[in-house]
């Protein structure tokens, strides 16, 4: 390693700051469609590699974009004009010691069954195009993955924040999301589409949530029935929220779809054809949506990689992304005495991914800082020797990064 620094943090944590700011897309807004698409295009490319080539090799899917179709919502079912479009962009692979992988089947065939798993309403043979664009990677990279090593050096010089725990405004927003698209939910609110955007604010002790919730017109047969539904769905949340939080904030207040207007039909709600604003409202691009703890953390620093899509053995954008919030995770549940920590990664191209540039820990503690820090320094140094470890957890999918 090239250089451990651990210090204590003097601001107040996340919980104990007078304001917070946290965002959580859910699954069908156009954002988090494009991670979750490139993520399963990245394990299927793993299990490719693996059972051709008994190892990974040089691939990175995570510059793709989805654009919009375009859609003509109507009370009692619309129709759409024109589908989607995903551009699978970056680099992969497609050969090696003379063998071939079929790369456009693996991923037009991952796109498709992300979206049957995820989208109710969307026929990934119907409603959407595929283009490919991954080209071969450079060689320099790609030479990377022929070195031999057990622990393969960094792809790129890049750096990583994560931190824990979750704030109670992250835990309700996530929550929040989350309960939305619950299969019971669904079942008792078969009308309400998978684009979910929960956006939380917090002032003291008093938590505003604004939810963005799309309709699917077939099940809506009018204006009022759009309304008196999204007064059911609003209770629904409000208890859910009351009953779940109730000893974290004094109060909670939920708006949802804030832009309706009574009287303008299908013009003052918020109606969708197939339950996502993909279709004819809003783009999608990998990186724009959740971090790898499911949340936007206004508040708190961030890392800039997209962790969706990149490859799991030399990428640093996803290993140290996501492995800074699993440490952070580690030491708080090993060490009682801390309230809060953020953890950093920094990677030197070429360097082994186990031995970072500079590796960082930035705790808030009431306890002696003397025998904090050398424990944080074990948990650290500990999880960058099992870094290998973390690291198949993520090649099969184990760890979730959006």
């Amino acid at each position: 390693m090239g250089y451990l620094k651990v210090s204590k943090c003097n601001k107040l944590p996340m919980d104990l700051q007078p304001i917070e700011i946290v965002e959580r897309k859910g699954k069908g807004h156009p954002d988090t469609i494009t991670d979750g698409i490139m993520e399963r295009v990245a394990l299927e490319l793993n299990k490719e590699y693996l059972k051709k080539f008994g190892g990974i090799l040089h691939y990175n899917a995570d510059k793709s974009l989805l654009s919009a179709g375009v859609t003509e919502p109507q009370f009692g079912g619309g129709r759409v004009i024109k589908p989607m479009l995903i551009v699978f962009g970056d680099r992969a692979t497609t050969s090696f010691a003379g063998e071939t992988i079929d790369l456009e089947s693996i991923v037009i065939n991952a796109a498709k069954g992300w979206i049957r798993d995820n989208l109710r309403f969307v026929d990934p043979d119907e409603h959407v195009r595929y283009q490919i664009e991954l080209k071969h990677g450079s060689a320099e990279l790609t030479d990377i993955f022929r070195r031999g090593k057990s622990v393969m050096g960094a792809n790129d010089t890049s750096a990583a924040v994560g931190y824990a725990p979750l704030s109670r405004t992250e835990r309700a927003v996530l929550e929040t999301e989350k309960f939305l698209n619950s299969q019971e939910f669904k079942r008792d609110f078969k009308e309400t589409g998978e684009d979910v955007k929960v956006m939380g604010s917090r002032s003291n002790n008093h938590l505003d949530l604004t939810i963005a919730l799309a309709f699917v017109d077939r099940f809506i047969s009018s204006e009022s029935e759009y309304f008196r539904s999204k007064q059911e769905v609003l209770e629904r949340v409000t208890s859910f929220l009351n009953d779940k939080f109730s000893d974290d904030f004094e109060k909670v207040d939920v708006h949802i779809n804030t832009l309706d207007a009574k009287g303008r039909g299908i013009q003052g709600v918020y109606l969708t054809v197939l339950g996502t604003s993909a279709e004819g409202g809003d783009s999608g691009q990998v990186g724009r949506g959740n971090g790898v703890n499911g949340v936007i953390p206004l508040m708190r620093p961030r890392s800039s990689e997209a962790a969706a899509g990149k490859n799991p053995v030399s990428h640093v954008g996803k290993i140290y992304n996501a492995y800074t919030h699993e440490i952070a995770r580690k030491i708080v549940e090993e060490i009682e005495d801390i309230q809060e920590v953020y953890v950093w990664l920094l990677s030197k191209i070429g360097w082994p991914i186990d031995k970072p540039a500079l590796a960082a820990a930035e705790v808030y503690t009431r306890a002696d800082f003397s025998d904090i820090k050398k424990q944080v320094e074990e948990i650290i140094e500990k999880e960058l020797e099992n870094i290998g470890d973390f690291v198949n957890k993520l090649i099969d999918g184990m760890v979730p990064v959006y």
